[in-house]
């Protein structure tokens, strides 16, 4: 069976067994369970407990009423529960006290779950903005992922930072719409042309278009050639483009030859270097959007990452498309929004909170344990924290 299955069957086990368990979960939601009708139980539960149902505060074992009430309260929501899958769920709880550790292993799956869908949604809107020339929805979707991050580290006890993979994989280029690559193409080759036919015009761009934003990296090359010419305060035209792409060695690795050289600079036509940097930029910042995305859903679906280690490194893959919205903010003379800076004295209590109450469970002590009788071993023993 799946283990996270099982874990969710057991801490749902585990409250009905004992609703003084609730007490300790208060960073697991019923959205971090999986199955639908396993979210209405938790919730239902939580329900019950929050409007003091006579079993929330009993000491010894819970009442029948509470597991009848709560499987009536989740039917308000749910088709299908009846009391014998309650019952099974009893069963399938080894033991309460651990509710904790189970708790943890259902929020571990959720985080997972949650970051590939996410990571999902902004490949979307990013393929969706390269369509319609824009980036607002790619920007807009990478902000909600970061503020899902943010709170699921804050669920998981942790501090958010950007951390780098230990061994990072270098995803697949991301292959644009025929439509959007040649209308990406046609602009970046006439950009070219104008700032070899106008030299000056590289003051309009120089600020904050990079080689990196050109979709084809043969142009790329070509502009950091022209932006090299321009820094050393050099003249540009054919031959002096020629010779700089010669002395980078563009022209003996068969990365541009003179052919090409040649018709970037024989086809201009009018334009606005400004305006057109701006095009190049815009296709810039939903391809970089797409390409982290597609980093995180990688990390997310990577079962063996650790949760921890899952969202510090989802975090660092979003940083090319903060660099890159940076400069797209800066071409549009539009402010960069301010990050949260951190506290300074330490993670928020919430995170302290939740990281105790997963690794320091309190079992449940049996009611009719005799006096003087010690716990068994694995009752006291705590889990592991298994951070990352």
């Amino acid at each position: 069976m799946n283990p996270l299955l099982e874990a969710e069957q057991a801490v749902l086990g585990a409250v009905l067994l004992a609703p003084g368990q609730l007490r300790q979960l208060g960073w697991l939601a019923p959205e971090h369970f999986h199955r639908p009708v396993h979210q209405a139980l938790f919730a239902a539960m939580r329900k019950l407990h929050a409007d003091r149902h006579p079993a929330s505060t009993a000491e010894n074992s819970a009442p029948l009423s509470w597991v009848t009430d709560a499987v009536e309260e989740a039917g308000l929501h749910v088709r299908g529960l009846t009391a014998s899958h309650a019952h099974a769920l009893i069963s399938a709880c080894p033991r309460p006290g651990h509710a904790p550790v189970y708790g943890r292993m259902v929020l571990e799956g959720a985080i997972h779950r949650s970051v590939t869908a996410h990571a999902i949604r902004l490949h979307q809107a990013a393929r969706a903005d390269a369509l319609q020339g824009e980036v607002e929805g790619a920007l807009r979707c990478a902000d909600v992922l970061r503020d899902v991050l943010n709170d699921l580290a804050r669920r998981w006890g942790t501090e958010p930072r950007p951390v780098a993979p230990v061994t990072p994989s270098a995803p697949g280029p991301v292959t644009p719409p025929p439509s959007w690559a040649s209308q990406v193409a046609e602009d970046e080759q006439i950009l070219l042309g104008v700032l070899a036919e106008r030299p000056t015009s590289m003051d309009e761009v120089v600020g904050w278009l990079r080689p990196d934003d050109f979709a084809a990296p043969a142009r790329g090359e070509v502009y950091r050639c022209l932006g090299a010419l321009h820094h050393r305060g050099e003249p540009i035209d054919r031959i002096t483009l020629l010779w700089e792409a010669q002395r980078r060695g563009l022209l003996a690795d068969g990365t541009l030859s003179s052919d090409q050289l040649a018709a970037i600079c024989d086809g201009v036509g009018p334009g606005s270097a400004e305006w057109l940097g701006e095009q190049v930029m815009r296709s810039s910042v939903t391809r970089t959007a797409a390409a982290s995305s597609r980093a995180i859903r990688a990390l997310a679906e990577n079962e063996a990452l650790a949760p921890g280690r899952l969202i510090n490194q989802a975090l660092h893959a979003l940083a090319p498309l903060d660099e890159v919205r940076t400069r797209w903010q800066s071409a549009n003379d539009r402010p960069a929004p301010t990050p949260p800076a951190p506290s300074p004295n330490g993670p928020p209590s919430a995170q302290v909170h939740a990281a105790l109450a997963r690794s320091a469970p309190r079992p449940v002590s049996p009611p009719s344990a005799p006096p003087g009788s010690s716990p068994s071993p694995a009752a006291v023993r705590p889990p592991s924290r298994g951070h990352g």
